[in-house]
């Protein structure tokens, strides 16, 4: 009786066998299209802005580094399988009738060179795509160079730890996984095959598959060795030490000899693996395992906690403070914190509270006229509402501080380059036209004395194609800013109808020289497939003059021509040599500087505003070393990128190495020009990561440090309700004490570690001359002068301030808005300043500037100057600082509500902070009435002018007597008795209403 043949596979038609190839070859083609349009488009951009090198160097890395780890990967695990099928036993031991792995076995040994070289493709395409990523790493390694500096433990310069361990770890790291791959490999073949059985008669493993094991086993071991010898050199990044970064007590005396000790005992365990090899015995490697196993967990684990609980935590005092000695003087050169660069000197210059004195203060030139009254935290709808021009313009959510000199004068501005704004289109302007080819660029850079507020609105100096204010532009246009905005397609024949939209009057053709040709049916082609938009083929608007501007925000633009940096997150217009002009601080960062401070950028650099998301987040990197060597230019109408390097005068090692990757790609410092540098600001995203570092720092006694006695904290923005965050720092003109000229720096507040009073005060100075120097001011301990949180919660409390505020905000009709609460030390002590602002609670309002609240002197004050708030203080009783205290410990730090609580019944009778003269925008002065009667004949002359204004369809008459009408309405709600106030507390008209 003969056996039925089996069922075989079935078989396909020749005919379906060229459609399936044809359709899978057409999917590999379309796939390969996409690919090369992104790389196509990516070298035609990095061409465009003058950095093909960047492109080209980056591609080859990861092509050689693809290659190299392809061929080593898929080579090895070939030559594995091979060997493992080569030594296969000849005959299959007996065993079941349905063995499952009889298929595996025929598959196999069918077309055995085949499937291992599949298999050995596929494993190397994957250890190539895993390694191409690393091309950092090994660009760093072969151009890194010396820091100068050596660590304290093992006498290494800092480069050896910055560039050569990452390769180092790469390397054995990668060995360690194609060993694994190739055991795993071995042992699926040998088992396949019979060569491991784990049932059945006779030897279960036979002697070739104990000899391919064992050696493998034994070369991971000799590379674990090789790795327990660099360990010891990844101990100086340890955090065992709890409040600091570097190699602890316990490191040094216990683990460190461990990891020598451990690294014999591999060392002989992989000699058992490969003389077991040899012998074809599995006993001796067995008995090695266990040794590694058993040493790895009494030596590497057990022995440095037992000294760690038994000697170091009782007497940590004693044996931690020159390692935390190390990590104190290590962080301090990683971030820059040096005695080099910052000055400590106490601050002592604390203020009587006589009123005379305080008086006296309105009057200091120094402070008074340069205090900045101007938020631009909470004015942008204000810059859009009043200087917008079109629904399409619109400015960034959080604007920019800057200094000029107008009229021989140096003075802050609040700066915004009007930009074009694709999410404000209306829907009837939505189409792709519009959105690519019409609505292409901004225009005009806007500006704001921030000192300077003229009936509650700044005072705007505006250069656009129609206007030349104080500040000139010669090219108005924004084509590249900070609004994300997305391509545009731009550029047209001569003697074509211009079709960008410049004004509702005029028309204009892009005419730089950024943009990439699209002109032809290849390129037009390539775009389609980039975008995945059909029109760049069948659009008749697009010809032999097009060009597609890309990446045209600002940072996305600095960041792809050098993806060696970390950007900082807030670039900010200026006008440099009449044109607008990005300024973009970038910064080397590097994870493995010996005993610094391991800081996340992220969390660093978190603050109230980027916790809201006004700002960008900073990416989310540990890192413990950052400079910032390179300031970037982005030119706002050509995109044209420029990196400048200024670290000439502490040269960067990290920039150094860069340089030799990317030569010619960096600028000198002296390529600056004296314009430029006049608006360089020290970065904010550093400033932030350094004030916190000196919050614990600063303490320069090991001893001291470990008892954190003396520790800071950076204060949180007590301004802000909806969400606890970082109080970020400001930019102010200010005079340092004891010095007559201003100086442009960014500032900051710190308050002591658990409790609210002023320990320091840090400025980092950003005038040419000085740029860099960081002081800082150190509060004595024996007085108790009030951090922000506090004088925050003197404002609420003060009766004037809840009083003014209540009535004002009476019934919802307007919404209170604290500004940013500033920190001044002056020479007559400490002086805080916070403007306040109304915003009526439509959906066309935004804030309009009311009042500045002062602490100065112990007391508290408002008006509608400084000046002024500081002449009413003078007349208050000291503030309670403990009642403050009282009030923020027991969490009732609540700001006066905008709600319904009537004012207290002797308000009318409180002296107003504002009755003083006020100049309209007319430069007219106003005289506040004296009584309410006078204030109601006054708002109604202010009326009728407005209502004869607007017949007149003059919009600077509408505007200014608007603005007074507005006037009068303060003016009587200050005179008014608590009830007409309540009555007459809506908002005051808006313009042109």
């Amino acid at each position: 009786m003969g056996m039925r043949p089996g069922v075989g596979l079935p078989t396909m038609s020749k005919r379906a066998k060229r459609v399936l190839i044809a359709v899978v070859a057409l999917i590999v083609l379309v796939f390969l299209w996409f690919q090369f349009a992104r790389y196509y488009v990516d070298l035609l951009w990095f061409r465009e802005v003058g950095f093909a090198r960047v492109f080209t160097t980056q591609l080859l890395s990861r092509l050689v580094m693809f290659v190299i780890a392809a061929v080593l990967g898929g080579g090895l695990a070939f030559l594995a399988m091979m060997f493992a099928y080569r030594s296969r036993p000849v005959f299959v031991p007996s065993g079941p009738s349905n063995d499952p792995l009889a298929p595996y076995r025929t598959a196999i040994a069918s077309r055995p060179r085949l499937i291992s070289i599949a298999a050995a493709v596929v494993i190397g395409i994957i250890c190539g795509l895993a390694m191409q990523g690393q091309w950092t790493t090994v660009q760093l390694f072969l151009h890194g160079g010396s820091f100068g500096q050596t660590d304290p433990q093992f006498g290494h310069d800092v480069g050896f730890y910055v560039f050569k361990l990452p390769m180092i770890e790469l390397v054995l790291t990668s060995l360690f996984i194609i060993t694994a791959i190739c055991f795993v490999l071995v042992l699926a073949i040998q088992y396949i095959f019979g060569g491991i059985r784990l049932q059945g008669p006779g030897r279960r493993v036979t002697s070739a598959a104990t000899l391919q094991l064992s050696l493998l086993v034994g070369f991971f071991v000799l590379v674990k060795a090789v790795q327990y010898w660099f360990d010891r050199y990844t101990l100086l990044f340890s955090n065992r030490g709890g409040i600091f970064t570097g190699a602890s007590y316990t490191d040094v005396n216990a683990v460190l000899p461990a990891k020598i000790i451990l690294m014999v005992i591999a060392v002989i365990c992989a000699g058992g693996f490969i003389v077991g090899a040899v012998l074809r015995s599995v006993k001796l490697p067995a008995i090695a395992l266990a040794l590694m196993v058993l040493s790895s967990v009494l030596i590497g684990g057990l022995w440095p906690l037992i000294l760690q609980q038994v000697v170091v935590k009782p007497s940590a005092s004693q044996r931690e403070p020159m390692y935390i000695q190390r990590s104190i003087e290590a962080t301090q050169a990683a971030y820059g914190i040096g005695s080099d660069t910052v000055t400590t000197k106490p601050y002592n210059d604390v203020v009587s509270s006589d009123p005379q004195v305080i008086r006296a203060m309105a009057d200091d030139t120094a402070t008074v006229p340069n205090a900045r009254l101007l938020d631009p935290n909470l004015l942008s709808p204000t810059f859009t509402q009043r200087e917008q021009l079109e629904n399409f313009y619109g400015f960034p959510s959080r604007l920019a501080v800057d200094r000029y000199e107008v009229d021989g004068k140096t003075q802050d501005f609040v700066v915004a380059a009007r930009e074009i704004n694709p999410n404000a289109l209306a829907e009837n302007q939505k189409n792709w036209i519009n959105e690519h080819m019409t609505y292409t660029h901004g225009n005009g850079f806007v500006a704001a004395p921030a000192n300077t507020v003229v009936a509650g609105l700044p005072e705007f100096t505006v250069s656009d194609i129609d206007n030349k204010g104080t500040i000139p532009v010669d090219q108005p246009r924004v084509y590249f800013g900070q609004l994300g905005s997305d391509y545009a397609i731009v550029g047209a024949p001569e003697g074509t109808a211009p079709q960008e939209y410049d004004t509702s009057t005029q028309r204009y053709t892009y005419d730089g020289k950024a943009g990439i040709g699209v002109g032809n049916l290849f390129r037009r082609l390539v775009f389609a497939s980039y975008y995945g938009e059909p029109n760049f083929l069948f659009s008749s608007l697009i010809n032999d003059q097009s060009k597609v501007l890309q990446t045209r925000q600002v940072r996305d633009r600095v960041a792809k021509a050098a993806p060696f940096l970390t950007i900082d997150t807030n670039p900010y217009p200026a006008v440099i040599n009449g044109r607008i002009t990005f300024i973009v601080d970038a910064y080397t960062t590097a994870g493995n500087y010996p005993y610094a401070q391991q800081m996340s950028l992220a969390d660093a650099t978190r603050n109230s505003q980027s916790a809201q998301g006004a700002t960008a987040r900073q990416v989310e990197t540990n890192v413990s070393y950052v400079r910032n060597s390179v300031k970037a230019t982005v030119d706002a109408y050509d995109g044209t990128v420029t990196l400048y390097r200024v670290d000439q005068n502490d040269p960067d090692p990290m920039l150094n190495a860069w340089d030799k990757v990317f030569p010619g790609l960096l600028q000198p410092d002296s390529a600056v020009t004296e314009d430029l540098r006049s608006h360089f600001r020290y970065p904010q995203d550093l400033f932030e990561v350094q004030r916190e570092l000196l919050a614990k720092y600063h303490v320069a006694d090991g001893t001291q440090f470990f008892n954190s006695g003396n520790f800071w904290k950076v204060p949180d923005d007590p301004t802000e309700q909806s969400v606890e965050a970082a109080q970020p720092p400001y930019y102010l003109q200010v005079s340092q004490p004891g010095e007559d000229e201003p100086r442009f720096e960014l500032t900051t507040a710190m308050t002591g570690f658990e409790r609210d009073l002023m320990a320091a005060y840090i400025s980092a100075n950003s005038d040419p001359e000085n740029y860099g120097k960081i002081n800082v001011l150190t509060f004595p301990t024996s007085t108790q002068t009030p951090g922000p949180k506090l004088v925050q919660q003197l404002f609420n409390q003060d009766d004037d301030i809840s009083n003014w505020i209540t009535t004002r905000t009476r019934g919802g009709s307007n919404r209170a808005l604290f500004g940013n609460l500033l920190t001044l030390p002056t020479s007559q002590g400490l002086m805080y300043i916070e403007p306040f602002y109304l915003q009526a609670n439509s959906e066309s309002s935004y804030p309009t500037f009311s009042q500045v609240f002062v602490w100065f002197g112990g007391r508290v004050g408002m008006g509608s100057t400084l000046a002024q708030a500081l002449s009413n203080a003078a007349t208050k009783n000291p503030a309670s600082v403990e009642a403050a205290e009282n009030a923020v410990n027991s969490g009732q730090t609540g700001a006066p509500s905008s709600g319904s609580q009537p004012p207290s019944s002797d308000a009318a009778q409180v002296p107003s902070p504002t009755e003083a003269t006020v100049t309209s925008p007319t430069g007219e002065i106003t005289v506040p009435p004296a009584d309410e009667a006078a204030a109601v004949e006054q708002m109604n002359a202010a009326l009728a002018e407005l209502e004869a204004a607007k017949k007149s369809q003059d919009l600077a008459k509408i505007g200014a007597a608007n603005s007074k009408l507005e006037q009068a309405v303060q003016n009587y709600l200050r005179v008014a008795k608590p009830a007409g106030a309540a009555a007459t507390s809506s908002a005051p008209p808006s313009s042109g209403g």
